[in-house]
């Protein structure tokens, strides 16, 4: 599992998938989370905005990124 170090007390899902290099681009993040692609701690969501905080786990294609501080 991927451990992504934020600064603040949370990221954007859109962002996080960018920064942990799970795409590309912005636009390939909102394609995805909307396609449901994406769960946060195991559910999916279809919010492009959603807070993600530390503790969370966010899973995409196989591959799992847990946010720290």
């Amino acid at each position: 599992m991927q451990e992504i170090k934020i600064r603040d007390e949370y990221i954007k899902l859109c962002q996080l998938l960018k920064l942990a290099g799970l795409v590309d681009s912005g636009a390939q993040a909102k394609e995805e989370i909307l396609a449901l692609k994406v769960k946060v701690n195991g559910e999916a969501d279809e919010r492009i905005r959603r807070k993600v905080y530390a503790g969370d786990v966010v899973e995409y294609e196989g591959n799992s990124v847990k946010i720290v501080n």
